[in-house]
């Protein structure tokens, strides 16, 4: 890709770095992650090393921009299926290619079962603030059912020994699966509660069709679950975690105050800037100024996804990107409405909106009087039906 240059200074950087290894494929899951004996010719120690070459590609490319890494947000997969020391390296690699700020928000995904108590203490002393751990439920027939494999116990030990490091914690859950109830759901959100956690984020489930559970679905073995009971759930879950003291400020996620929101999520649903490390990850560069005092306009790309073919390119010097597209501004203001919508704070109304926001607001969707004020924000009824009032306003 060109050369990424020097961004517009409002904007944060954070790095989101794709770490694709799981002990077990999930039924649920389309991720591009692999199981051990899933890919040949890729190690976690390849890929660490392909990573930091990525990362020494990156700091080339963007030259002239000087701005430090924000947030900084190892996914999966399971990140912690790398040791700590080398979760540390990659960390120590995004230092040197960007550097941190003083306060960034350094975070990885966990699995329960993947920690220790040393584990998580090096993760802190190697400038990690914030562990999430994969709960999705506290009940052990829909743990079954979602080919979960962590002892529900655990998910206490994990988030003690976080917390003993020093680390922020957020816990995520699933809401519809095949087979859950209502009363199974409430069990969840207590347990979770129950943990204290800083951030909690709640999913419904979607079956996607390339993945086993897909499969059981069109076999007729499992039964999709009711539209309706997925909304109850959520409503629950807003009840549940509002009496707890956590306040939603996206759709699916909630916080025990500001200062504990994820701050490099807020960057992908407020368009600021992120470059994606590892295979198959995304990265987005907004428009911004070259080093020649052209302007460069918006643009996301992706690397390949094999983790093979993602380490050979880099090995051979090459850009591991498989593919991009260039953004317009009228691509950039529909993905805006659509990412915007979704946060607490909200957004400014769109100019030439009002015959759409009177509907939004005749519908309950939309805070009535934050709307008159000049800002949208979705009601609780809006952010069941986030998706209607995103096609109101693009229409």
């Amino acid at each position: 890709m060109a050369d990424a240059a020097a961004a517009t200074p409002m904007r944060d950087f954070g790095v989101y770095i794709h770490v694709p290894f799981c002990s077990v494929r999930c039924g649920y899951c389309d991720f591009n992650t692999y199981a051990p004996g899933e890919v040949d010719g890729a190690t976690p120690a390849s890929y660490v090393e392909a990573a930091l070459r990525e990362m020494e590609l990156a700091r080339r490319e963007m030259r002239g921009d000087e701005r430090a890494a924000a947030t900084v947000f190892f996914g999966g997969g399971t990140p912690t299926m790398l040791d700590a020391p080398a979760l540390a390296r990659l960390l120590s690699g995004v230092r040197q290619a960007w550097g941190l700020a003083p306060d960034a928000e350094v975070t990885t995904e966990a699995n329960p079962d993947s920690v220790t108590p040393e584990s998580l203490a090096t993760l802190a002393q190697a400038g990690f603030t914030r562990v999430s751990f994969g709960m999705q439920s506290a009940v052990p027939h829909v743990l079954a059912t979602l080919d979960r494999t962590h002892n529900p116990e655990n998910v206490a030990l994990a988030v003690g020994w976080a917390k003993e490091a020093g680390l922020a914690t957020s816990l995520d859950l699933i809401y519809g699966t095949p087979g859950e109830s209502l009363e199974d759901w409430r069990r969840s959100l207590d347990a979770a509660v129950a943990l204290e956690p800083d951030h909690v984020s709640a999913y419904a489930l979607v079956i996607e069709p390339g993945t086993r559970m897909g499969a059981q679905l069109r076999r007729g073995e499992i039964a999709p679950t009711d539209p309706d009971l997925q909304a109850d759930m959520y409503e629950l879950a807003d009840t549940v975690l509002a009496d707890a003291g956590y306040s939603w400020y996206e759709v699916s996620n909630w916080s025990r105050s500001r200062e504990h929101r994820c701050r490099h999520n807020i960057g992908y649903w407020l368009s600021q800037d992120w470059w994606g490390i590892g295979p198959g990850a995304h990265s987005y560069l907004g428009p911004r100024t070259g080093p020649d005092g052209e302007p460069c306009g918006a643009r996301r790309w992706w690397n390949v996804k094999h983790p093979r073919a993602y380490a050979e390119r880099l090995a051979r010097g090459e850009s591991p990107e498989q593919d991009g597209e260039e953004l317009s501004e009228s691509d950039l203001a529909l993905e805006s409405i659509m990412l915007r919508v979704r946060l607490a704070d909200g957004m400014p109304v769109p100019p030439g909106s009002a015959e759409a926001v009177a509907r939004l607001i005749a519908d309950g969707l939309v805070d009535e009087r934050k709307a008159h004020a000049g800002v949208l924000v979705l009601t609780r009824r809006g952010r069941l039906l986030a998706d209607r009032v995103v096609r109101e306003l693009a229409d």
